[in-house]
């Protein structure tokens, strides 16, 4: 009922140019009303961040925009964000990637780094992977760890460039090793897999292992999948619920389905089918197909919960609408069988045919049979 580990994770949202050190607000402003372009920016940093004087947004805006009228970099980005965000204004996206710009002719790496990032998602424009690539690209080689860990992200997943792992590893190797969480969980998930780097379990629990040390749910998740498999250290179930644990407390999909996992089977902690249902029920709120599916079986079998077809066929439906083919195979057999739906042979014939579609071998069985009734073939979940 596991799921192996998987590859890396999304693209980092935007962020502020700088971040004010620790300064007296009363002596910030006073530099700030002398027209001092960088005080500007540090009293809007301020006011954004609720340091040293209440949060508020509007002011920090207005500080942010006297200092970027007057050509300073760091508040034309931060005034982009605050455009981005719709933070003390309207969102406009128009507005964000047009302050963006303004920084990024005087080579600004936050906003190089935002800029791409509003092409990744075709904001404030088209949509063009290439022209994020770019933008990361010049921001990565300042040193600018967020676009360090997207450019990783698009050499990964081959987008606007050509697929390549060693040029992923090369990115997140620089991120990771300035302290990036998530640049320390896609290091260590490459090695766990032997993308781009010879597979190695040992360093992938080293680099999962730094970046559960920042709290990050995707590392938690993964370390514990590693205590679960033994893969890099002693199996341990109890030590694979702790990390799940802790990451499901987070609200992460993944490990809630995990932790269910291991509840239903007794692994780590005391056998629970009320505690699997509860993990499950998580993660199927928030879309992950796999709970989905496993919280349908839990209805259809009456375990941890009031046995009901028709919230099985609910639960099953919503992961098989995902594509995943182990709910498409068991809602093909509702329909064989006429369990939460009326009997009907072609939706079961429609269902068993996208889980052969993904390579299920009893779909593809059952598929036979039904297109030849000499066959007598007992289906099973």
């Amino acid at each position: 009922m596991f799921r192996a580990i998987r590859g890396c994770m999304g693209l980092v949202a935007v962020c502020f140019a700088l971040i004010a050190q620790a300064q007296d607000f009363e002596s910030v402003k006073q530099a700030a009303e002398q027209e001092i372009a960088p005080a500007q920016n540090d009293l809007g940093l301020m006011y954004a961040n609720g340091q040293g004087v209440a949060q508020n947004n509007a002011e920090a805006v207005e500080w942010f925009r006297k200092a970027a009228e007057q050509g300073y970099a760091g508040a034309q980005n931060n005034l982009g964000v605050m455009f981005n965000k719709g933070r003390g204004v309207v969102q406009d996206d128009a507005e964000a990637v047009k302050w963006y710009r303004k920084a990024v002719e005087q080579e600004d790496a936050p906003a190089q780094f935002n800029l791409g990032l509003m092409y990744a998602n075709g904001r404030g424009g088209v949509q063009d992977d290439a022209e994020a690539v770019k933008w990361y690209r010049k921001a990565a080689e300042q040193g600018n760890v967020f676009a360090q860990v997207n450019l990783g992200f698009m050499y990964a997943e081959g987008r606007g460039v050509a697929q390549n792992d060693a040029e992923a590893m090369k990115w997140y190797r620089k991120a990771a090793e300035q302290g990036d969480a998530d640049a320390q969980t896609n290091l260590g998930l490459m090695y766990a897999n032997g993308h781009g780097v010879s597979q190695d379990n040992g360093e992938a629990v080293n680099w999962l292992r730094k970046a559960t040390e920042q709290g990050d749910a995707k590392a938690q998740n993964s370390l514990g999948f590693m205590y679960a498999e033994g893969r890099g250290v002693a199996q341990d179930d109890g030590e694979a619920v702790k990390w799940y644990s802790k990451a499901a407390e987070q609200g992460y999909a993944r490990a809630q389905h995990n932790l269910g996992n291991m509840y239903a089977e007794g692994r780590g902690v005391a056998q629970d089918d009320g505690e699997a249902v509860n993990w499950y029920r998580k993660a199927a709120e928030q879309g992950y197909a796999d709970a989905q599916d496993n919280l349908g079986v839990m209805y259809e079998n009456g375990q941890g919960v009031a046995q009901s077809y028709t919230e099985a066929e609910k639960w099953c439906r919503k992961a098989a609408e995902q594509g995943y083919a182990l709910a498409q195979y068991g809602l093909g057999l509702m329909y064989v069988k006429g369990q939460g739906v009326a009997q009907n042979d072609a939706e079961a014939m429609n269902w068993f045919a996208k889980a052969a579609e993904q390579g299920d071998e009893n779909a593809k069985e059952l598929l036979a049979a039904m297109n030849n009734p000499i066959q007598n073939k007992t289906p099973v979940r």
